[in-house]
């Protein structure tokens, strides 16, 4: 396929390498100078879209990527596909979606789960909003860039799964932190905790895969430092989407609400801007009850 990247950072970089690498004609573009192997390089995002049989946009908000859409709709072609894979609000999303549609062209909102490391090695999970036919024609792109991609719904479904989905992982995050930190003034062995509760019933991505304590299970952030997989900013972000869904839809999320408390507290009066979203550990380290 002929496919316009509109957003080539630290996660649309490495999905538009891979889509290159996989025999793709792929024409990139992002603000910055950037050089992606196999991508070709426009000067405007109109450049990047126009004749392209899908466009894929991974931005850093729904405003943005409102934006964006308006200026590249107009000289995509009628049956192309525009799949915008940033995290972005719903209105946004469905606002895109109804401005695509008009023009005859595929709209589908396809967050990600996964991180730099999935966009890297090519093991994303897709949550996708948008029609079955728009999903079809640009499924063979997600088998490149991902190992699962999931048809949530219309348009807006991708983007509620992925509020849902992170809303679970930053307070799984929060509490396997709290409790390796309480294990530390109780005096037991990270490791044997670990061996106990990565195979007992407190288990969860948080713990078995991405486990927040340096040297303990599989390598992660926590063994570079905390140096960004997720940063928290991002998981901030992305609670703040929860929350205000949340409003819109008139739901209880008393954890969610609290969860984004805790890492605005963390970003914005604490260190924890540009480290990973598992570096609430340290913080949990040196805080007391009080």
């Amino acid at each position: 396929m002929k496919i316009g990247f509109i957003g080539l950072g630290n996660m649309g970089g490495p999905m538009a390498a891979n889509l290159a690498a996989a025999g793709h004609d792929v024409t990139g573009f992002d603000m910055a100078d950037v050089s992606i192997e196999g991508v070709s390089n426009a000067a405007t995002v109109e450049e990047a879209a126009n004749g392209a049989n899908v466009v894929i946009t991974m931005l850093p908000n729904g405003a943005i990527m409102h934006a964006v859409a308006d200026q590249i709709l107009p000289v995509m072609q009628a049956g192309a596909a525009l799949v915008d894979s940033s995290t972005s609000d719903v209105d946004n999303t469905r606002a895109v979606a109804e401005i695509a549609e008009k023009a005859g062209i595929h709209f589908l909102d396809a967050p990600v789960s996964g991180g730099v490391g999935g966009a890297s090695g090519g093991t994303l999970t897709f949550m996708v909003g948008g029609t079955q036919e728009g999903f079809d024609k640009v499924a063979p792109l997600f088998d490149v860039m991902g190992q699962k991609a999931v048809l949530c719904g219309e348009a807006g479904a991708g983007q509620s799964a992925k509020v849902c989905n992170n809303m679970i992982l930053a307070g799984t995050m929060i509490v396997t932190c709290e409790a390796f930190a309480l294990a530390d003034k109780l005096g037991l062995d990270r490791q044997k905790m670990f061996d106990v509760v990565s195979t007992s019933s407190g288990q969860s991505w948080s713990m078995n895969t991405y486990c927040p304590a340096p040297g303990v299970g599989p390598k992660s952030p926590a063994d570079n430092d905390y140096t960004p997989g997720f940063a928290a900013e991002l998981m901030l972000k992305d609670l703040r989407l929860s929350q205000q869904a949340a409003e819109t839809a008139d739901a209880d999320t008393p954890v969610g609400k609290l969860a984004t408390a805790l890492y605005e507290q963390f970003v914005e009066q604490e260190d924890g801007e540009g480290k990973d979203f598992s570096a609430m550990l340290p913080r949990f380290e040196k805080r007391s009850r009080g």
